[in-house]
């Protein structure tokens, strides 16, 4: 009977993650941490309440806010953080970094007070921006496909993989992630604590409150839900960049794994996504949500790039396939279906939000 802590408990990632833990061991004890700051992060206290799971309400930029945590805890997860790829752009970088650098700390430290072992979802923008756009893409009617032939090393027709250069700007938000995953190496180097990486493509699924800069999958399908309009941005604004997708209980599976068998993942940096084969341009995201929302809505052009953007991300899941027997199943579509049904049944909820 394990206790485990999740930080960002009541946010799209941990939530999800706490409930299927739950449903899986009903004998651990799933602690949920969260400062609630994310709009509709407050909606999915109820379903953690009634599946069992107790709620803390703290910020993981105050270490003191561990403090409320007596019980022995044997694994945390980490999956607070501050997403948007567009956050401290406007030069005010202080909550970004305490969120996602501090509190990173602030996490490692409870870990290792407890010897717990210690997840840490990552994110696939710890790569550099201008090595992925330097990556050779062949365009097709509906997206932008990798090509055969490369120059830079860690790509392949596959995806990128974790040998990927990491030499350059990526966001301030990766940078942020990235200087967060240097701390957890320290840590497992040299305090021998526990510890497993996970670079995570784009993770979709019911209850992420999507918006324009985290989210997108989710907000696809509101806007054709509700009938709103939306615009192809940058890339000549045709809707060709693609990204991977992984359902949030795909990621489930192998954090599941890394939970229980912690000795094959420790020490360890994994990218995981829904790879090529899950994987969408928004043009054929479009398509998609027309055909299971039965609504078509106006799309505007929009040429320009905006900064932070990349027109390609597919991730290599090869290094975590060779040590499993994990492979991404739901497809875009499925998971499009799942989110679509969620707004449906909760749509006075959230309309408010997603519309």
């Amino acid at each position: 009977m394990l206790t485990i802590l999740i930080t960002g408990g009541a946010g799209f990632v941990g939530s999800n993650l706490a409930i299927l833990l739950k449903e899986k061991y009903p004998d651990y004890s799933i602690l949920c941490f969260d400062n609630l700051k994310r709009k509709g992060s407050e909606l999915n206290l109820a379903n953690l309440r009634e599946q069992g799971m107790k709620f803390i309400h703290g910020d993981i930029r105050y270490k003191t806010d561990f403090d409320q945590i007596c019980m022995p805890v044997h694994c945390v997860i980490d999956a607070a953080a501050e997403t948007s790829v567009i956050a401290g752009l406007d030069g005010n970088t202080d909550y970004l970094t305490a969120t996602n650098l501090s509190g990173t700390i602030n996490a490692l430290n409870f870990s290792l007070k407890h010897n717990a072992n210690f997840i840490f979802l990552s994110t696939s923008r710890v790569y550099p921006i201008k090595l992925i756009e330097e990556i050779e893409v062949v365009e097709t009617d509906t997206r932008f496909e990798i090509a055969e032939t490369q120059k830079i090393q860690g790509i392949n027709q596959n995806g990128i993989s974790e040998a990927f250069p990491l030499t350059g700007s990526r966001s301030l938000y990766g940078a942020t992630k990235l200087a967060s995953e240097l701390m957890v190496e320290e840590y497992n180097e040299m305090f021998e604590l526990k510890t497993v990486i996970n670079r995570c493509g784009i993770i979709a699924g019911p209850y992420q409150m999507g918006k324009v800069d985290q989210g997108v999958v989710v907000l696809w399908m509101a806007k054709h839900f509700w009938k709103k309009s939306l615009s192809y941005v940058g890339y000549g604004g045709t809707g060709k960049q693609v990204r991977d997708v992984i359902h949030i209980k795909d990621l489930f599976n192998i954090v599941d794994q890394q939970i229980h068998q912690n000795e094959k993942f420790n020490g360890q940096i994994f990218n995981i996504g829904g790879g090529r084969k899950i994987s969408t341009s928004l043009q054929e995201l479009t398509n998609a949500c027309e055909l299971i929302s039965g609504n078509k809505i106006q799309i505007q052009s929009v040429p320009e790039t905006r900064k932070a953007d990349v027109r390609l991300y597919i991730s290599d899941n090869t290094k975590l396939s060779a040590i499993t027997d994990w492979t991404p199943e739901i497809t875009v579509s499925e998971t499009l279906e799942d989110i679509f049904l969620w707004i449906k049944n909760n749509e006075h909820q959230l309309k408010p939000i997603l519309s």
